[in-house]
């Protein structure tokens, strides 16, 4: 059994779909239906249970059963993702006490796991997007979060931890399943809504100059399963390798729509400033090191193929 944490969410649907497709169905889904929509990322796909991820004891017996028997796999992907959230204390008990306490289950208990850090905690990037302390400095909560637990495998690692523990810096993730996110969804299920509603693509001024590495959520579940099967340990860098504009995903999406729509800019809005990375690109150095030889989707690529599935199904997936 593989226990999906955010299972219902964005990255842990597009994972629990391509299990399925794997043949796997003996699979939990951790997650609550916050938002009206989120069930129908569950709706076409195969599990054998769906647990709140406050039910801490329901999740204790699905991790190890009654048996005794452990989980094969646990990948934690639930979060708080809203980066301009201001509540410190809920951030780190989501993010930090929760997350903290599922790798400790999985260390006393030798169950492989994987979980989701994110890009976010470079800041700036003014140091460079390598693993190493001297590139860290998070630009809000969100990010902190996430470097805390970062730093807390890291100091479990050092200190001898024998089972394997993994956490994936996802850089900006963009494919389907990402409806339930609003204004967290990525700039491509955004621009396509724009030209929906408005007959045109906004962008902030200065998206020339905002540069970041864009992951298809495809080759991030891909990575993700790798991890949690090859039984490595550490904290690894997952993106592309290549920085693109958000302008640059504007024009792919200009190039598939009738008509040529204009490209509008807007006033940048005031409280992203300060915290707000204006470029990123994951160094895989550590990644290849590890054993990964996956290639990555291109962007005009996966952007094609997403924003087909938008225009198709509204960014669902098909049955597996």
């Amino acid at each position: 059994m593989i226990v999906v944490t955010g299972g219902a969410g964005f990255i842990g649907s597009n994972l629990v779909w391509q299990l399925n497709h794997q043949g796997e169905h003996d699979l939990v889904v951790v997650d609550r239906l916050d938002s009206p929509t989120k069930h129908m990322n569950l709706n076409r796909l195969q599990f054998v249970d769906l647990i709140d991820p406050d039910d801490h004891a329901a999740v204790d017996r699905c991790c190890i059963a009654a048996s005794g028997i452990a989980a094969s796999g646990i990948v934690h992907l639930g979060a708080c993702t809203d980066t301009t959230e201001t509540d410190g204390r809920l951030m780190m008990d989501t993010n930090y006490v929760y997350a903290r306490r599922l790798v400790h289950l999985a260390l006393e208990h030798q169950i492989p796991l994987v979980y989701a850090s994110s890009a976010a905690v470079y800041g700036d990037g003014e140091q460079g997007f390598v693993e190493r302390r001297r590139c860290e400095f998070p630009l809000n909560l969100y990010a902190f979060s996430k470097l805390m637990l970062d730093n807390h495998v890291r100091h479990l690692l050092a200190g001898g931890a024998h089972s394997p523990v993994v956490g994936l810096r996802y850089f900006n993730v963009y494919g389907p399943q990402e409806q339930h996110k609003g204004r967290m969804a990525s700039v491509v299920l955004h621009f396509h809504r724009q030209l929906q509603q408005h007959g045109e693509i906004r962008l902030f001024e200065g998206s020339r100059d905002f540069l970041r590495d864009f992951v298809h959520v495809d080759d991030v579940v891909r990575v993700t399963l790798w991890a949690l099967r090859k039984q490595v340990s550490g904290v690894f860098n997952c993106g592309t390798g290549q920085a693109h504009s958000f302008h640059d995903i504007a024009c792919i999406m200009q190039r598939r729509v009738r008509g040529t729509p204009p490209i509008r800019f807007v006033e940048f809005p005031d409280e992203l400033r300060g915290k707000y990375q204006r470029y990123t690109q994951a160094d895989l150095g550590a990644l290849r090191q590890a054993g990964y030889d996956g290639d990555f989707t291109p962007l005009e690529q996966g952007v094609a193929r997403y924003h087909a599935m938008l225009t198709q199904a509204d960014g669902y997936l098909p049955p597996p």
